[in-house]
């Protein structure tokens, strides 16, 4: 069914000085948020936005560039144009690392990924030891070298973070830390089994536009901005005990806060 018999979008203004691929993009981007065209839809294809408005091919593809850039569609090859599906998984600040669900045996993306339906995995596993960089260093206390832990996690098969934490070698070295699969709960867990019984987490949290290594490791589409998170973990005794430097993909992650009223 085309646009034009379906109603779903209207008709272009002559009298307008804006770009008539920008008129497109709008029309379409306004029909996206209004629900006429629904997560994972296909847009209406090149010839049918050609037949509807009079334009070229060239003029569609501007209008779409426009929407990609946004992030709001992705093209799939000999399929087309769709919407892109809004971000599934909400990471609870509040809650993600609670103690009871490490002592469910739960690591905070296991618990996110549950609550959104899907299905967690982790891959790209690397541990070992290495020279602290000096932004580490001095959120650790000073430490010279480090327990490095880097993975990739997964949620239906997509990437949708990658995270690398960072722990004093006197803490993790020799420890079931070390070992690719830490145990139920995570490092957290294991943490406070070696003793260091977990207080609170500092987090800094920034947005920008990934560097071309980040949009081949999370299969980011063009115009998808990352989400960047350096979070310090702190015992009872005021010690850092673990840094991880995480990237997610922003298209993937609704942050959640809860803040108290003074």
């Amino acid at each position: 069914m085309s646009p034009l018999s379906s109603g779903l979008l209207g008709d272009l203004d002559p009298t307008s000085d804006r770009a008539v691929f920008r008129q497109i993009a709008d029309q379409l981007r306004e029909a996206i948020d209004r629900g006429r065209f629904r997560e994972g839809e296909k847009l209406p294809s090149e010839a049918d936005l050609v037949d509807h408005f009079g334009v070229s091919r060239m003029t569609v593809r501007n209008a779409f560039s426009i929407l990609q850039g946004e992030g709001l569609v992705h093209a799939e090859h000999g399929r087309g144009v769709f919407v892109r599906p809004r971000p599934p998984v909400r990471r609870l600040a509040s809650d993600r690392f609670a103690r009871r669900h490490r002592e469910q045996g739960k690591s905070a993306f296991i618990v996110e990924a549950d609550a959104a339906g899907g299905h967690p995995q982790v891959d790209s596993l690397e541990v070992k030891e290495e020279k602290a960089s000096q932004d580490i260093s001095t959120r650790l206390g000073s430490v010279r070298r480090v327990l490095a832990r880097r993975r990739r996690y997964l949620l239906d098969g997509r990437p949708v973070e990658f995270a690398t934490s960072y722990l004093p070698l006197d803490i993790a070295r020799g420890t079931p830390i070390a070992e690719p699969n830490p145990g139920p709960g995570g490092i957290y867990a294991r943490l406070e089994e070696l003793g260091h019984r977990l207080d609170h987490f500092d987090e800094e949290i920034r947005a920008r536009m990934p560097s071309p290594a980040e949009v081949k490791t999370l299969r980011l589409a063009a115009g998808v901005p990352v989400i960047h998170l350096i979070r310090t973990a702190f015992d009872t005794e005021g010690r850092a005990v673990e840094v991880c430097d995480t990237v997610m993909a922003a298209d993937a992650y609704v942050l959640s806060y809860q803040l108290p009223a003074t």
